[in-house]
């Protein structure tokens, strides 16, 4: 069903009036199935759960609600909800809350990396699907068999996602022109519209629906049982609790231990898994807190390389030597289009060039740069770096970002695929398609010799927003997603990633959440 503009306009002046006039409270449970909210720890305080999801961001959400069809589940987000924030869930606004950061409470949290890198990460319920530029676009078949997983569960869970928060998006004249000068560049066939990851030129899904709403992975949790979730929001988790079984040095965990997110409060919290009498059928602790957030809580639980912990005086309760180790993020190159910031409206990317066999991925958007001002690059990445980086403790404290270092560019191999990639950059860019709508005449190629293509690339590197790894599978969980020598605690994120899934990989954490969670259930009902 598709609605005018101006149908859609009243519908988001209509829906604004209601949220002013909601009562304000610390606890909030809406309507149409969604689960209890709340941001008073002491609702949860000392309570216990079939499963504790940390972590309610892209992966968490869909794991969450898949979880509560069966078992009870606390989910702990160190944010907001996304809902009623226009600058998560209007389109006009997209990309204003990366301008728009503090310390504990926005809903993105900036950071540098050890790179000179400015980053960001989600901190709000829907992670970073709530604050990225909602372009969704599945794994690539040879990824899902790298990863071993079923590939008709796998399109089940893709499919379980997409009836929720995927749509077909209408393109804006400047996405349409991006689309031809793609084309024009060599980046063939031209495939339409598509879900999937092919080579060539596409239009995508998006999770902006017809009138510009934004829809998150915290959608997702209207999937679920409502009754069986509640989702303490404002609340960072600091470590994991565990008890050790008679046998050997073996741990179990048993529960987290929580603070206020927004730093009035340093006080400890307590909630726990449920441990049924004489029954193997026990949950766990799952960490869906993002390739930065899931190996910075298991350091701070004192899992981790020993001498690393042992500078944080952290007791060591198991020395895995890989967690925050392999980080990856995909380097990118933006170029200007435009001559001079404007006064556009945001764009997400709703086309994509994928070329090269796969290796280049070429969007373009208009970007806010300020609250009045906005510019317009077209931005490309390696999908496949071979440089990898480390993560490590900054602070105890885990409302503070870890540092992290991902190396862009170290190998060779990375720096000369992005003098190629910069070289069919410059293609799309100056293409007759973008000259013409920008009003300029097509110009001569910026650069012509590989130096000053390398010195481009070193010194004008940034991020795309895509970096994972911190707990590889095979090196810190197993195939089930466990962690190697404690029972009772999992990790399912981007973290566990070897490589990256090539495309924006939204689309596949969220995924990621619902194939597991109902592999979970499974392993339950075989106990």
């Amino acid at each position: 069903m598709k609605f005018s503009q101006t149908r859609c306009h009243e519908i988001l002046i209509a829906f604004g009036f209601f949220l002013l006039n909601l009562p304000r409270s610390s606890s909030l449970r809406t309507q149409g199935g969604f689960p209890y909210m709340t941001s008073d720890v002491n609702e949860v305080s000392g309570k216990s759960f079939d499963y504790i999801v940390v972590g309610g961001g892209t992966t968490g959400c869909p794991l969450a609600a898949t979880l509560s069809e069966e078992f009870s589940v606390l989910l702990v987000e160190r944010g907001s909800s996304p809902y009623g924030n226009p600058l998560v869930t209007d389109k006009r606004y997209y990309g204003f809350s990366l301008i728009q950061t503090d310390e504990f409470s926005s809903v993105a949290q900036s950071f540098i990396s050890k790179d000179g890198v400015q980053n960001h990460r989600g901190r709000v319920l829907g992670g970073s699907s709530a604050i990225n530029g909602g372009f969704y676009s599945r794994a690539s078949e040879d990824f899902v068999k790298r990863a071993g997983w079923n590939e008709e569960l796998v399109k089940e869970a893709y499919g379980w996602v997409e009836s929720k928060v995927v749509f077909a998006p209408e393109l804006t004249p400047w996405q349409t022109v991006v689309e031809f000068g793609l084309l024009e560049a060599g980046i063939l066939p031209y495939n339409g519209y598509s879900l999937e990851h092919i080579e060539g030129t596409k239009v995508g899904g998006t999770v902006f629906d017809q009138c510009g709403k934004r829809h998150t992975s915290a959608d997702l949790l209207e999937k679920g049982n409502p009754k069986n979730i509640i989702v303490l929001l404002n609340t960072t988790v600091k470590n994991i609790i565990f008890n050790t079984n008679g046998k050997g040095n073996e741990s179990r965990a048993r529960g987290i231990r929580f603070i206020k997110s927004d730093g009035s409060s340093d006080h400890i919290h307590e909630a726990y898994l449920n441990q049924p009498k004489n029954s193997p059928k026990q949950g766990d602790v799952i960490l869906s807190a993002g390739a930065l957030g899931s190996p910075q809580i298991l350091l701070l639980s004192g899992i981790g390389p020993h001498d690393h912990l042992k500078d944080f005086n952290i007791p060591i309760r198991l020395d895995l030597k890989e967690v925050g180790q392999g980080m990856q993020d995909n380097p990118c190159i933006a170029l200007l289009v435009d001559s001079m910031p404007q006064n556009r409206l945001p764009e997400p990317p709703e086309v994509v060039g994928i070329a090269d066999n796969f290796r280049f991925i070429i969007q373009a958007g208009v970007l806010p740069i300020s609250f009045n001002a906005s510019r317009m690059p077209i931005a490309a990445k390696i999908a496949f770096p071979a440089s990898r980086g480390k993560l490590e403790l900054d602070s105890t404290d885990p409302r503070k970002n870890p540092s992290v270092k991902f190396n862009y560019l170290a190998k060779e191999k990375d720096l000369d695929e992005c003098i190629k990639m910069v070289q069919l950059l410059e293609k799309v860019s100056k293409s007759q398609s973008v000259s013409t709508f920008l009003g300029v005449k097509p110009q001569e190629k910026l650069m012509s010799t590989e130096d000053e293509l390398r010195k481009l690339c070193k010194n004008n590197v940034r991020t795309f927003y895509h970096y994972y790894g911190g707990c590889a599978v095979g090196s810190v969980v197993d195939d089930n997603y466990s962690l190697y020598g404690v029972q009772g605690l999992r990790v399912i994120d981007g973290s566990t990633f070897q490589v990256s899934p090539g495309t924006n990989p939204m689309a596949t954490l969220m995924m990621l959440g619902r194939y597991q969670g109902i592999k979970i259930l499974k392993e339950r009902k075989k106990l």
